[in-house]
């Protein structure tokens, strides 16, 4: 393994890491959002002249033709566009409260077209507290103003399943070949945001330091787990070439009872840590948003975060975030 340096930005409080991921996922839904078509160049052939009678009205023919065809073509293009989507993956643990107190005070979050995922999953009921749904339903989906943003497409496990590690990652994967086409057509998804948190033994997702099989799996996109070493034992997970195959990835890290495991990721990535196989495996699509004690004594060039629309925060989050 090389030693690929993500982008790593450094901020002072929880709240800042807060804003600037905020900020970061408007800007990844704006640029899946607004994706420009390329346009076609006209072709040399059709719009070629001679100055034969019957050359003249072959082109003729041709350029018609070509009308004709950029007419359905355009039509077509309205209709990706009208239907284009912001999908994005969420893990769980602290980085539900980071999107929490940085996403929903914000007014250009377009809630309706967005397609939100799960990078993995505790088996255990949506009503329990180590539920990445149920969290993220009960800390953000709840609190949307449907009515003014728009409703997301939630996909979450079968939770009838969930005494069944195997048959709940197929499932689960079977949601994900529907949400992106189809396997046949694609082979791997794209997400346009992957976000992660980072676990202080190392684990990403569900996806844990010690369960090599896991980490070399290579043609499924989601994977069981069982016998996990922290929280429940049994859980589902996407999978690195999944991680790696999507247009951005972050982490989001703070508290200082991370900065052993960050200070192994950054300075040692020989040692083949999840998080280090996907800054190696998406090398350039890479961030982290991490706060300044889970870099103590962490040798890493640190960047500073430029807004791309920033906002300021409304009182009531920051009161909630320090109760």
């Amino acid at each position: 393994m090389t030693t690929t340096v993500p982008k790593v930005f450094a901020f002072h409080e929880f709240s800042d890491v807060a804003e600037a991921v905020a900020d970061y996922v408007v800007y990844a839904q704006n640029g899946a959002l607004n994706k420009k078509p390329k346009e076609r160049k006209a072709s040399s052939v059709a719009l070629g002249m001679d100055d034969s009678k019957d050359s003249s009205s072959v082109d003729m023919h041709r350029i018609l033709s070509n009308k004709s065809m950029s007419s359905r073509d355009s039509s077509k293009k309205l209709k990706k566009e009208k239907e284009r989507r912001f999908k994005i993956a969420l893990s769980g643990g602290s980085l539900i409260q980071v999107l929490h107190e940085g996403l929903l005070n914000r007014t250009d979050i377009q809630w309706g077209k967005w397609d939100i995922y799960f990078a993995d999953e505790r088996l255990v009921p949506f009503d329990s507290d180590q539920s990445n749904y149920g969290q993220s339903k009960r800390k953000i989906f709840d609190l949307i103003d449907t009515e003014k943003y728009g409703t997301p497409n939630i996909f979450h496990i079968d939770d009838t399943l969930i005494d069944d590690p195997q048959e709940c990652a197929d499932s689960y994967e079977k949601v994900l070949i529907k949400g992106f086409a189809g396997r046949d057509s694609v082979k791997l998804p794209m997400f346009d945001l992957f976000l992660l948190g980072c676990a202080p033994d190392g684990h990403i997702a569900s996806l844990f330091p010690n369960f090599q099989e896991n980490l070399r799996e290579k043609l499924a996109w989601v994977v069981p787990v069982e016998n996990a070493p922290s929280g429940p034992a049994s859980r589902i997970s996407l999978t690195i070439p999944v991680i790696c195959h999507s247009h951005r990835v972050i982490f989001v890290v703070e508290g200082a009872v991370k900065a052993p495991v960050i200070k192994t990721i950054m300075e040692r990535p020989e040692k083949g840590l999840p998080s280090s196989i996907v800054n190696e495996g998406a090398a350039g699509r890479v961030s982290w948003f991490v706060d300044d004690d889970a870099l103590t004594d962490v040798f890493v060039t640190k960047k500073k975060y430029k807004f791309h629309n920033k906002i300021e925060f409304k009182d009531a989050f920051n009161d909630e975030a320090t109760k």
